[in-house]
């Protein structure tokens, strides 16, 4: 939807376009290819030069699958023209869907697709995908000559990109879109009412009952969707305990969940919740996010997928602009980091019967005139430097300006993608949290359960991060 990671536009990232609530495990699905790994044959590969870095065969096609989500899928319809006027004789075979894992997983054994965005809220898990071998190591997609040249195409991307896409030491995923979620708000109302967004979350409780009497409610979310509000969720836990506790996570580090900083940034949630700050009613994505904009809510959270995702909804004279998460304030370690990353993967299935085309498409998606026109029709930055430079938005103006005043480290929460039972888990709890049937305490105690089960059973492999 994406910013996913990142993120994933959303880690990301992950529109909801179903009813489907959860990421499961593609265990069973995937058993033709497990224990199996990535082809070292570069199928339809002919002669390389710096040009056709895979050897791209004149008369081959490729089947490339989107997501059509909150970014909509007019800007791939861009990279196919741009990958064309290069392979003029290459067929691409492009589809847009939004059942992702429905429609493609039961291909992955058997004969894939050669492209395929695993985004959305049926989306298949990374994890399984990579410990199972369904999917190909994009390394030397990173090795490659930019498409426009000036280097190899890991130079053109934005921080944070290549890890967001690594796993076990490997590339495995293209994550072409970079989100910068955040605490959006109408500016134009904000002026006119003379509000100062705020940066803390005692800055918001002040300013609530002013919201409150103008007969809005100051915060919405999507309540149907646990991954929505977790994003929230872990920025205030990175914020208020810092890098290295959330690094401790992912990591399944020993009771990590209890962590000095993490009970407090749980509790303010709960405070918001039974201060009754939250407009009632169960919610998904696209409702909450149009109660906003109708100014039934001062505030949503989300990513920058949002004004694309909601252009035909918006009411003359919105003027949408994204703030940071709110901290707790003085005790938080890490006050200024931004929850931004790359997100909206795009994978390579192994047994993809064109890989060296599906590669050579992604360079082109991964293109400077690929990814301004991205930003240009999304309204969302791409994960290739410079891709929003030319766009007039003042959306994506204040994504830009967020950005330019955050520190090196931007929130990044990893557990998600190594661990499905967690991500799960995660998922059920944020909900539960935020329909006030949970407290802060009992999150912690029932995510720091889920993580020492996950520790203990030797039949997952376990990942690990370092930054």
């Amino acid at each position: 939807m994406s910013v996913s990671s990142d993120l994933n536009r959303r880690t990301l990232l992950r529109r909801a376009a179903a009813a489907g609530l959860l990421v499961t495990p593609a265990v069973g699905l995937l058993s033709a290819c497990a224990g199996s790994t990535p082809s070292e044959n570069t199928d339809n590969a002919g002669e390389k030069s710096t040009d056709n870095p895979f050897g791209v065969q004149d008369g081959s096609a490729v089947k490339v699958v989107i997501f059509n989500g909150g970014l909509g899928d007019a800007w791939a319809k861009e990279d196919q023209a741009i990958f064309n006027a290069k392979h003029p004789n290459v067929t691409v075979n492009m589809s847009s869907t939004q059942k992702i894992k429905t429609e493609e997983q039961p291909k992955m054994a058997t004969t894939p697709s050669d492209v395929v965005m695993n985004s959305g809220a049926d989306m298949m898990d990374v994890s399984t995908l990579v410990n199972e071998g369904a999917i190909e190591p994009l390394d030397d997609l990173l090795a490659a000559p930019a498409w426009e040249g000036g280097g190899t195409v890991a130079d053109t991307l934005l921080p944070g990109t290549v890890a967001d896409g690594t796993f076990q030491g490997k590339f495995f995923v293209v994550n072409i879109a970079y989100t910068v979620w955040g605490n959006w708000y109408n500016s134009a109302l904000f002026d006119r009412e003379g509000w100062t967004p705020p940066k803390t979350f005692d800055e918001f409780f002040a300013l609530a009952p002013k919201i409150k009497a103008k007969g809005m409610s100051p915060y919405v979310y999507d309540a149907v969707h646990g991954y929505y509000p977790r994003w929230a969720l872990m920025a205030t836990i990175w914020k208020s305990a810092g890098k290295q506790a959330v690094i401790d996570i992912d990591n399944l580090k020993e009771n990590a969940w209890r962590a000095e900083g993490i009970l407090p940034a749980l509790e303010v949630w709960e405070k918001l919740v039974k201060d009754k700050l939250v407009l009632p009613g169960r919610l998904d994505h696209t409702q909450s996010q149009q109660a906003w904009l109708d100014g039934k809510a001062a505030f949503i959270q989300v990513g920058t997928w949002l004004k694309n995702e909601m252009a035909a909804t918006i009411p003359p004279g919105f003027e949408m602009k994204i703030s940071d998460y709110w901290g707790l304030g003085a005790t938080d370690k890490a006050p200024n980091d931004v929850y931004a990353g790359a997100g909206e993967g795009i994978v390579v299935p192994s047994k993809a019967p064109n890989k060296a085309a599906a590669k050579e498409f992604l360079r082109a998606v991964l293109s400077k005139a690929g990814s301004a026109k991205f930003a240009e029709l999304t309204k969302s930055l791409a994960s290739t430097v410079g891709s929003g430079d030319n766009v007039q938005d003042s959306a994506l103006a204040s994504a830009n300006e967020l950005m330019k005043n955050a520190p090196k480290d931007l929130v990044s929460i990893k557990f998600w993608n190594f661990y499905a039972d967690m991500d799960k888990e995660s998922q059920n709890l944020s909900q539960e949290l935020m329909a006030g049937r949970l407290t802060a305490a009992q999150f912690v105690d029932k995510m720091q359960a889920a993580a020492d089960k996950v520790a203990k059973d030797s039949s997952i492999t376990k990942q690990t991060r370092d930054a």
